[in-house]
């Protein structure tokens, strides 16, 4: 890309550079008596700086003088002074954290329940561990931008502009000289925030990538012992490193650059002004106090102006994470519709259906009805569809084609929606417990449930004999993804969470894949007893479960039909 192809593409961004600030702003209001509070005490904290210098001008020039009986005054202020400013930054330092917090955690809970809210299939092309960057590392660079980026910008103009009028009233030459250092910082800021935003984001998108790896890692373990993958895992890992390692050097090394160049016309100022006061002083036209005057304010002046510039460089990652985080918030939320039928008896008519994960259909104008009370078995090979077909029936996605409508013996009824799943029952395939104990893990499926109506999904899943067993009952801990039990127990926990829900329609997803035969029947038959019987579509490759279902459904060239 040339330099003239750049700045047009830079160009063409800055429309998202002010969405990107309209929207933190926005985040911003609740927070603006703490960050005006905050604002007042830096600006104070300015003044004080600024009134040190001069008191410092009265101290020597009172020494000099012989002046002993106002010189200790004046040292009693200046200490005075010392201290009211340490008290102020460690105030201002204890609100700029609260903010911090409050807001970083205010983004995290509107964007985790974003995500919550968006339809599986879009946040699912998203690794979890990107998720997860976005959600701490992006969420604690706006956070930071807010809470100490934006305010300490605000109180070093307010700095810039006190001491360039103070050192303008001893020597309006030197204060116009102290502000040449600003066209170089400026420069320096409009290079660094061209390059930066783009070194930021790969910055990112590599911390994605590396803690992707990691989390998936460890979550698959026991494959990599098994297929002795440590030390392709840790080569695998090191590499990952390495490219962020690339990325985070070259986004510092252009930090360090435009420091560089900023800090040596931060030293030709100094150097200027320490001349200028000699000259001064050799000519008797200034004391000593205007001499340390002079070095202190020139510094006030050009120490603003550079810490401006370097600021850019946080701005510029605020903004870059600000996009990542709208990214997120911009993807599709799920529909409901608020249509709400009686939840019994519930039946479910499929018409002419066609999905596809890509351009490849899964199922390809499919048709068929589920109907009330009935025990529907799917049954058949890996990839035809039957997780597909329980995902749309779920509206876990909307790209589809075709109608799903729920409907009971009342004649109500209603379109798949996400308003469905109240009254729906689901038990996914693989493990899918949560840390906590098995007490928790049930209650999930119904949170004000009884301890009858706990015990009785115990017993319907077939799960009583072994949590007995337990250390602790129902009350037993138990690790991530049920580590502690075994994966027909955790598949056990996993059918009584659905069962308790007591719901007119349940789905059972290879639900008992880790149960051996007569333990599944023992399940399957307890369901079969409830009443009224719920709604049963069972995907399983047992045809040993047919002998408790009422139909068979085969999923043949994408098209569903009853089993002959």
């Amino acid at each position: 890309m040339s330099k003239v192809e750049k700045i047009k593409h830079y160009w063409k961004k800055r429309d998202d550079a002010r969405e990107y600030l309209k929207w933190i702003l926005g985040y911003t209001k609740p927070y603006i008596p703490q960050l005006s509070l905050l604002m007042g005490f830096d600006i104070l904290a300015t003044l004080l700086t600024v009134g040190m210098a001069l008191i410092g001008k009265q101290m020597i020039d009172k020494a000099t003088g012989g002046n002993i009986s106002e010189l200790w005054t004046i040292i009693a202020l200046y200490v005075l002074v010392i201290f009211s400013s340490q008290a102020l930054s460690i105030i201002s330092n204890l609100i700029s954290v609260v903010v911090y917090e409050k807001f970083g955690f205010g983004i995290r809970k509107h964007v985790y329940r974003r995500i919550l809210d968006t339809t599986w299939l879009d946040i699912a092309k998203y690794h979890t561990g990107d998720l997860m960057t976005r959600l701490t590392s992006d969420v604690g660079a706006v956070s930071d931008g807010i809470a100490h980026t934006i305010p300490t910008v605000l109180r070093l103009i307010v700095e810039l502009l006190v001491t360039f009028f103070t050192l303008a009233y001893y020597d309006f030459r030197l204060a116009l000289f102290a502000l040449m250092v600003a066209p170089i910082a400026m420069i320096a800021s409009i290079w660094l925030g061209r390059k930066l935003k783009y070194l930021t984001v790969k910055v990112q998108q590599t911390e994605s990538k590396y803690r992707s790896f990691m989390q998936e890692s460890l979550a698959n373990i026991l494959i990599e012992k098994s297929f002795c993958l440590e030390d392709y895992s840790e080569d695998r890992l090191t590499k990952l490193r390495d490219e962020r390692i690339y990325w985070v050097f070259k986004k510092n090394r252009t930090n360090m650059y435009a420091s560089a160049a900023m800090g040596l016309s931060f030293q030709l100022g100094y150097v200027v002004a320490f001349s200028w006061g000699a000259i001064c002083i050799a000519n008797k036209v200034i004391t000593y106090g205007t001499m340390t005057v002079f070095l202190q304010l020139v510094n006030r002046i050009q120490a603003p102006i550079i810490n401006l510039a370097q600021m850019v460089p946080k701005l510029i990652s605020m903004l870059a994470s600000a996009g990542r985080i709208i990214e997120i918030q911009e993807l599709p939320k799920e529909e409901y519709t608020d249509n709400r039928i009686t939840p019994e008896n519930i039946g479910v008519k499929v018409t002419n259906v066609s999905f596809g994960y890509t351009d490849e259909l899964v199922l390809d104008n499919a048709s068929i009805e589920f109907k009330p009370g009935e025990f529907t078995a799917i049954v058949g090979k890996s990839g035809i569809g039957k997780t597909t077909l329980v995902r749309l029936i779920m509206a876990f996605t909307k790209n589809m084609q075709g109608k799903i409508t729920f409907y009971n013996q009342n004649g109500e009824s209603m379109d798949a929606s996400p308003d469905a799943r109240d009254f729906i029952a689901y038990v996914p395939q693989g493990n899918t417990l949560f840390s906590g104990t098995i007490r928790e893990n049930i209650l999930m499926g119904k949170k004000d449930a009884t301890e009858e109506e706990l015990m009785e999904a115990v017993r319907s899943s077939a799960a009583e004999d072994f949590i007995k067993e337990l250390p602790n009952g129902i009350d037993t801990v138990i690790g991530e993804k049920g580590v502690g039990i075994s994966e027909g127990q955790a598949q056990r926990i996993a059918i009584a969470r659905a069962l308790i829900r007591k719901a007119p329609f349940l789905i059972l997803d290879e639900a008992t894949s880790s149960l051996d035969e007569s333990t599944e029947l023992r399940v399957l038959e307890g369901v079969r007893k409830w009443s009224p019987a719920p709604t049963c579509l069972l995907i399983t490759h047992r045809r040993s479960v047919l002998q408790y279902c009422d139909r068979e459904i085969q999923i043949v060239d994408k098209k569903m039909r009853e089993a002959i």
